[in-house]
């Protein structure tokens, strides 16, 4: 189990850093935090290095094998998530460190921290829909309590509403549990991919499980909940909600979606959450056009981006692999733009926000003058969410265009263009704000160099991103999109060839 002992140093850590930190000192939580996020960051490295050589890897916790014991897989979906939540959470907690006051609230931030990044770790390796289920509640737990950390009575209102709607889809997705449970006898995913039926239990259990997902993602119309906590919570913390948080339930969708073949046994179902997300980026970006508060914006674009990720699942067909193929690509590419632009342009309002000491837009007047570093935060991740080339966000939409044209869905097309276009004009409208003349004296204040370099590192990692698609796409291995009679041995180099004719299409076109 040696060979394997990344996959449980990504669990025991960060558990291990959140106990710790509530038992130390001020000054001795933060080095313990640093640390640990050293740890975590060689264990991540360390993971996908032994993937590569061996390729997806299963641990069963205290050798005990399944279904006695708890298993663990890391596959490369599995650590393209726990690359990007190292990633994301080590910035992140830079910025926290630089961002709150010396403290209560500084030393009170971490246990929080850790148990949330426990949390995610845990569900991206997570091997059966009941393990998914207990990530889902220790992450909703230490999400709400991060909402509410500032102890604003905004802040506290937008916690207990996260709260309840986190709560009712947990329970909404537990019911679905127990269904599978009752009627096939299993809770891993891989016996549940072989031994799935259709039948009225599935259907309500799959059904249920799905609503409860959709809930705790935000998806229009069950999205009231996240403008409030994303918007009113402190900077540090509406990064981590809107780049990894609301990433768990929709990863555990697509996990489902995909291994219990629901986008071959109810089609119609993909349909629907394709429509829901056309829905959720028309209204998201109409909303974030009409906010006077600069991270009300943000938040109401996160809604939007969600919607974007949605047109993933009506394009998965399980007759036709060149689609399927394109739409695993750009959705997946999609979940990991997003997450590095909105953590960047979060962080980069956030500052912004340092700056004048007001939250409205109004207040950004001269600021490109004065503090261009924080607008350049702000624009670097607005070209990846309006996808503009080279970001990644550009690469995601591009492989979603070419699935809808390979699998003749082509009205997601102008889903697609009019998102993008909703999306510059709330990105060009903070750009408008900042770009007004003010007095000739610089009265803003000027936050660390450290602040300004957290958010760059993050909006700029959405455009490298772009650059380098073809590699993490590389590591995606799930077979089950594939038709019947096509060997699942074929994908890598199916994704491989794919993604490498796009690309060099797509450099073609805009050369």
């Amino acid at each position: 189990m040696m060979q394997n002992a990344p996959i449980p140093l990504l669990m025991i850590t960060p558990l291990a850093a959140a106990v710790i930190c509530m038992l130390l000192s001020e000054r001795t939580r933060l080095l313990i935090t640093f640390a640990a996020i050293v740890i975590q960051l060689m264990a991540s490295v360390a993971l996908l290095l032994l993937l590569l050589q061996q390729g997806p890897i299963t641990h069963s916790l205290g050798n005990w094998e399944a279904p006695l014991g708890i298993a663990l897989r890391a596959d490369g979906l599995a650590v393209l998530f726990v690359l990007m939540t190292s990633t994301i959470a080590s910035v992140s907690a830079v910025y926290a460190a630089l961002y709150l006051p010396p403290g209560p609230l500084r030393s009170n931030f971490w246990p929080l921290y850790w148990f949330m990044w426990a949390a995610l770790n845990g569900i991206w390796l997570a091997a059966d829909i009941f393990n998914l289920y207990v990530g889902l509640e220790l992450l909703s737990l230490a999400a709400v309590g991060l909402v509410a950390f500032s102890g604003s009575k905004e802040a506290l209102v937008a916690a207990i509403r996260y709260l309840l709607a986190a709560l009712l889809g947990s329970l909404a997705y537990l019911l679905g549990v127990a269904l599978l449970y009752g009627a096939h006898g299993t809770l891993s995913l891989t016996d549940l991919s072989q031994q799935l039926q259709p039948g009225i239990a599935s259907l309500i259990a799959v059904a249920a499980m799905a609503m409860g997902l959709l809930l705790k993602s935000a998806l229009f119309p069950l999205h009231t909940w996240l403008p409030p906590a994303h918007g009113g919570a402190l900077t540090p913390v509406s990064a981590l909600l809107s780049a990894l948080v609301i990433k768990a339930s929709l990863y555990i969708l697509l996990r489902l979606w995909i291994e219990l073949r629901i986008h071959e046994l109810a089609p119609d179902a993909s349909q629907l959450l394709g429509w829901m997300g056309a829905l959720a980026i028309a209204w998201g970006g109409w909303m974030a056009l009409r906010q006077t508060l600069l991270k009300r914006v943000v938040a109401y674009s996160t809604v939007a981006q969600i919607g974007y990720i949605m047109l993933m699942f009506p394009l998965l067909r399980a007759d036709n692999t060149e689609a399927s193929t394109l739409a695993l690509q750009g959705g997946v590419l999609m979940l990991l733009a997003h997450a590095l632009a909105k953590a960047g342009m979060f962080l980069a309002a956030g500052n912004l926000i340092l700056c004048t000491g007001r939250p409205e837009l109004s207040a950004l007047a001269g600021t490109s003058q004065y503090r261009p570093l924080s607008i350049f935060g702000f624009g670097l991740a607005g070209v990846s969410l309006m996808g503009l080339p080279p970001s990644g966000g550009f690469s995601a939409k591009w492989l979603l265009l070419q699935s809808a044209l390979a699998s003749e869905q082509w009205w997601w097309i102008p889903v697609m263009l009019f998102g993008g276009l909703l999306s510059a004009a709330y990105v060009f409208r903070v750009f408008h704000y900042s770009f007004r003349e003010a007095d000739n004296t610089d009265t803003f204040r000027h936050p660390a160099l450290g602040l300004e370099l957290c958010a760059l590192v993050l909006s700029g990692a959405s455009i490298l991103l772009g650059f380098a698609a073809t590699w993490p796409l590389q590591l995606l291995t799930l077979p089950d999109i594939l038709p019947p009679g096509v060997s699942p041995e074929l994908l890598p180099d199916l994704l491989e060839a794919t993604t490498y004719e796009t690309l060099q299409g797509m450099s073609e076109r805009w050369r």
